[in-house]
């Protein structure tokens, strides 16, 4: 069923903080953000989610929301719920092209694969035009159901498209694989090829995908040698793209000191990874061709401070800048679960995360239960120089949320959504702070998913 949301927004706690919309306002959980703005009309805002089907007595679907109207009203629906999308589980990853498609790649219940889907009409409707398998030497167990992200097959896929390609990128129970279709206009997408598995990538896992002004194609991810620390980055790069050449060998990004499975006091149950995360500049301007990745670092492992910071590199990932820290705080607590997007209007870069900066566990408007960095809220922050300096930082959250209040076995799953065009920084993100006042199960209970439209700052 389609239902017209009017937006509900929050009077803004400070002048800085934009107008919140609750989007989902669906009793239940929602979490794990993907999120598109489309650039041919930039009104045409797109979010898809994970929902917990257990508690909804559902065996499978996901939520979405689709705008028009930059974001103000939405018209939401389960996808997925054993329709034309098949039986879908979690983990949905967006990406629009220059055309208007918007693809949309996602995680069966069931099936060892990977689909690829397609919307032609701004995410009213979708169809898959493709099912991805892994290389067949490939096998695992797999969890059903709301077990995500543990033992699964074909696990954690991301997707994007530009420069006339669409990519695919996820872990295939060990090594991360690929590939990728040529797109020549709107519903105009070719085969995708045989595939490939990235070198060096076994056990490199949260991984994230880039297309190049040239069609160059950039893959990131995180390699942990324990669940609690020990992270390094590492990417990879096909030069050509589709063409004859493959991925090269990977190359040494940054040490993060975050596990695969990081347990902090704001993700208590689910945890959290370095989330490397990647966006290339391909406006042709000042910066054409620089490749900005963001991560999670924690100062000493097993501290619990984490922090966010972005590197870049001018030479397709061979080497790479010193880390920039975008969070601007003074405190040791937590900041996690980063997402850049680039502007490709502009090359400026936006970054957002979830941040406990505001809970000493003092009581105050950061603190919902008097316990020190357990709470959250989403701030972010803005590059307009080229990713060397950024912006004060933005609390974008009108309210506080706690994760484990929520019940939600993944706390506020394993990543948020970020996409960025036209001067506008649309995050998405799990909340149950009630800030706007029309979460149907109330403050501090199940999440929502909310959104936000953020200008530059400079």
């Amino acid at each position: 069923m389609v239902m017209i949301v009017l937006s509900g927004r929050a009077a803004s706690p400070k002048s800085s903080t934009p107008q919140n919309v609750d989007v989902s306002q669906r009793h239940l959980n929602e979490s794990e953000e993907a999120i598109a703005v489309n650039p041919t009309n930039r009104n045409n805002i797109v979010i898809v989610t994970n929902i917990g089907h257990r508690e909804a007595g559902l065996t499978a679907g996901m939520f979405e929301g689709v705008s028009f109207d930059g974001g103000a009203t939405w018209t939401t629906r389960i996808i997925g719920n054993n329709d034309n999308l098949g039986d879908a589980c979690c983990d949905p990853s967006l990406s629009f092209d220059e055309y208007g498609n918007l693809f949309m790649t996602y995680l069966y219940q069931v099936e060892n694969v990977v689909p690829i889907a397609l919307s032609t009409d701004g995410g009213l409707t979708f169809s898959v035009i493709a099912n991805i398998a892994a290389p067949p030497k490939t096998t695992g167990k797999k969890a059903p159901g709301d077990n995500r992200g543990l033992f699964r097959y074909v696990d954690q896929p991301t997707i994007t498209a530009a420069k006339g390609e669409v990519w695919v990128v996820f872990n295939a129970a060990g090594p991360m694989f690929a590939t990728g279709a040529p797109v020549s206009g709107l519903g105009q997408v070719g085969a995708f090829f045989a595939g490939e598995v990235v070198p060096g990538s076994n056990n490199c896992t949260y991984g994230d995908v880039a297309i190049g002004p040239a069609g160059q194609v950039m893959q990131a991810c995180n390699l942990t040698t324990t669940g609690q620390g020990g992270g390094k980055i590492f990417v990879n790069v096909d030069p050509d793209g589709l063409g004859p050449m493959g991925f090269g060998d990977r190359v040494f990004v940054a040490e993060t000191h975050v596990g695969g499975f990081d347990f902090i006091p704001p993700q208590p149950d689910r945890s959290v990874d370095a989330e490397v995360g990647l966006a290339w500049d391909r406006t042709g301007g000042a910066h054409n061709g620089r490749v900005y990745a963001v991560y999670t670092k924690e100062q000493k492992n097993e501290s619990d401070d984490m922090d966010i910071y972005v590197r870049y590199s001018d030479d397709d990932g061979a080497t790479w800048s010193e880390g920039v820290r975008v969070n601007d705080d003074n405190t040791k607590n937590s900041q996690f679960l980063p997402k850049i997007s680039l502007d490709q209007t502009t090359g400026n870069i936006a970054v957002v995360w979830y941040d406990s900066r505001n809970d000493l566990g003092t009581g105050g408007a950061g603190d919902t239960d008097g316990i020190p960095n357990d709470d959250a809220q989403v701030w972010g922050a803005f590059s307009t120089n080229g990713g060397t300096s950024f912006t004060p930082n933005i609390q974008i959250s009108a309210g506080t949320s706690n994760s484990h209040d929520s019940g939600n076995a993944i706390d506020y799953g394993d990543y948020t959504g970020l996409s960025f065009f036209g001067g506008l920084a649309h995050p998405a993100w799990a909340d149950n702070s009630n800030s706007t006042g029309n979460n149907p199960d109330g403050t501090l209970h199940q999440l929502d998913i909310y959104t936000a439209a953020v200008a530059v700052t400079h």
